[in-house]
């Protein structure tokens, strides 16, 4: 169901496409908005564009006509206060030019009715019916900015000191990778399939030894953390096979520049050490029973934390922890006693994203609004 609005709102029932559509002469930005709710919950993703002179440093702002209210955000800093919100630049995104887009998203909770915002602004001047200025009014604030002289709000959603990238045209900060060996394993970024925003990264998992393909992230790693903490969204296709394979590797500079890697074994979620293959969990049946598969033709959230300081690891899958990818320094029999057998103090330098065959499995991944911070960013 398609609803076009001018200056009023629309109820969204299921997946809704809520475009504000532009009228007949030129705006100065347009704005389309797109929601899929459920009984309680939505998320929604904005996009929008700048038909004005080209502006830096971009604010979208909007305010709910219900009690809708925003849980977390990826691609922009987006913070509520009472029903207006406002959604700044992320840092590696600052910038749009005359015709630029930008995208972004949300997850936000309501009761009752979930109406559409009815108008939207960007950096104060409203969207969708107003002519473009010939330059932004360098004195002028958005409705519900915080004033320069209040401290800056927490940002939702990517964390405060996250960094978060959707391959929103920051695929520059990406780099293909083919560690070891490469075989038929190949990426793209793709516009089909995303979980927000226009753009996720895809990655076609060869099966057989040695089909190893990433793209590797070095900005996002904040400098000096001792504890990091990733967050990102993936969809898969085929359920993880019995052979080892990786799926998210980190190159380790205190174990010999070899990685620590994520992935499965067993069919199940699993950690790996590539400096001497301790596993996490052990690969025991009531190990691997510790540990979950990851479902398929959906998208997941996986976060996990690397405390670099004492060596503790945590996986979350979906925002719940994995028991048996915990690891909390105590070596426990079937979890982390193989991984424990020395002393592990990792600093990590990289981020790839993609997939490690060694043997057995093929498989089609997308991957979206990756977050890494020093703090838990959740889902």
């Amino acid at each position: 169901m398609l609803i076009k609005l001018a200056a009023a709102g629309a109820l969204l029932i299921g997946a809704v496409l809520v475009a504000v559509t532009p009228a007949a002469a030129a705006t100065a930005c347009d704005v389309t908005y797109t929601a899929n709710q459920w009984s309680t919950g939505f998320t929604a993703d904005v996009k929008v564009t700048n038909n004005g002179a080209p502006v830096s440093g971009w604010v979208v702002t909007w305010s709910f006509p219900g009690n809708q209210q925003v849980s977390n955000g990826w691609n922009a800093q987006v913070t509520q206060s009472g029903s207006a919100v406002t959604a700044t630049a992320p840092s590696y995104n600052p910038s749009l030019g005359t015709g630029a887009s930008a995208s972004f998203g949300f997850q936000a909770s309501y009761s009752g009715t979930n109406t559409a915002p009815a108008t939207f602004a960007l950096n104060g001047v409203r969207c969708n019916g107003e002519a473009p200025p010939t330059s932004v009014p360098p004195t002028s604030v958005p409705p519900t900015s915080v004033p320069p002289t209040s401290p800056p709000p927490t940002p939702v959603g990517c964390g405060a000191g996250a960094r978060c990238d959707g391959f929103e045209g920051t695929q520059a900060d990406w780099t293909v990778t083919t560690p070891d060996c490469s075989g038929a394993g190949k990426t793209a970024y793709d516009t089909a399939v995303t979980h927000s925003g226009s753009t996720s990264l895809r990655v076609d998992g060869a099966a057989g030894y040695c089909n190893h393909v990433f793209v590797r992230n070095t900005a996002l790693l904040p400098a000096g953390a001792s504890a990091l903490f990733v967050r990102y969204w993936v969809r898969h296709t085929t359920a993880l096979p019995a052979s080892h394979i990786t799926m998210v590797a980190l190159r380790d500079v205190n174990d010999g520049n070899r990685d620590l890697r994520f992935g499965g074994q067993n069919g199940a979620l699993q950690w790996n050490r590539a400096s001497d293959d301790a596993t996490l969990p052990e690969q025991s049946p009531a190990g691997v029973a510790l540990s979950a598969p990851l479902p398929v033709g959906q998208w997941n959230c996986v976060e996990f934390k690397v405390d670099g300081s004492n060596g503790t690891m945590e996986t979350w899958l979906n925002g719940t922890s994995v028991p048996g990818l915990l690891q909390d320094g105590v070596p426990t029999h079937d979890i982390d006693g193989q991984w424990l057998n020395r002393t592990y103090r990792p600093a990590l330098s990289d981020l790839k994203l993609g997939w490690e065959s060694y043997g057995e499995g093929a498989d089609a991944l997308w991957y979206d609004d990756v977050a890494v911070g020093t703090a838990r960013v959740g889902c």
